[in-house]
């Protein structure tokens, strides 16, 4: 089944507060209390909805929220003063978003809805209080930032390392994993980012991306139509990742 990552909850006005979420394990630190719950519910300024291509936060821009994805997906990026774009990455529901903006509360990046998303917005001035009164939210936030260094140091590696076979398997491998944290399958599921995305986000050509896909659909890793795609052989396609085996030993 191909999962569209909208939260049933946001269906329902009653039903919008964290502690009624089916993500708050993933956004939010594990066993708050209840009081805690309604105390960020209070802090939470707005929860919009964001349509395809509506711009969240903007580089250079001055912030005064962070920002968790509740439903949708959102792509990350930088923009160079020539105007060249870098996607940084692709988020989904339960990520918390604009933490680069916590020293100086300016946006190192910009953030733009892939699909119609739902985002939960907290104010920076009330976040300094509530990880005074709620501890459990300042580990939380500690967690993030470390998984965020984390994550671009494995980019690095894998920008400077790996070839074109590893990044594409790579990318299709963590994308599994996460929509499996999200309780979604693992292995099938739908791509809201454009090939042209993914190809800027892996620093390779779209045509390669496109080449990639194609070939990965002729080794029966992967079944294709139009954006929804099916791991078909995930065995193959971690081992292709670990750089265990290539495309060509298929």
């Amino acid at each position: 089944m191909v999962c569209c990552l909208i939260d049933k909850d946001d269906r329902s006005a009653d039903k919008s507060r964290c502690a009624s979420c089916s993500l708050v394990e993933l956004c939010l630190p594990s066993a708050l209390a209840e009081e805690d719950l309604l105390m960020l519910d209070e802090a939470i300024s707005k929860r919009k909805i964001m349509q395809k291509a509506d711009e969240i936060f903007h580089q250079g821009n001055e912030s005064r929220c962070i920002y968790a994805v509740r439903s949708g997906a959102v792509r990350t990026y930088t923009t160079a003063k020539n105007g060249d774009e870098q996607t940084l990455g692709f988020h989904l529901p339960g990520d918390l978003l604009g933490l680069d903006c916590l020293d100086n509360k300016i946006h190192s990046c910009s953030g733009v809805a892939l699909t119609t998303s739902t985002i939960c917005q907290i104010p920076i001035k009330d976040l300094h209080v509530l990880c005074i009164k709620m501890p459990g939210l300042q580990r939380q936030l500690l967690r993030v930032l470390g998984d965020e260094i984390s994550k671009d140091y494995t980019m690095l590696l894998m920008l400077a390392r790996c070839n074109a076979d590893q990044k594409l398997a790579i990318f299709f491998s963590n994308l599994s994993s996460r929509f499996g944290q999200r309780g979604f399958s693992t292995c099938e599921f739908e791509l809201m980012m454009s090939r042209s995305d993914i190809a800027n986000y892996l620093g390779l050509a779209d045509e390669t991306i496109s080449r990639l896909i194609a070939r990965f659909k002729d080794k029966k890793l992967i079944q294709v139509q139009r954006k929804n795609i099916k791991i078909i052989d995930e065995v193959r396609m971690i081992q292709i990742a670990e750089g265990e085996c290539t495309l060509d030993q298929i």
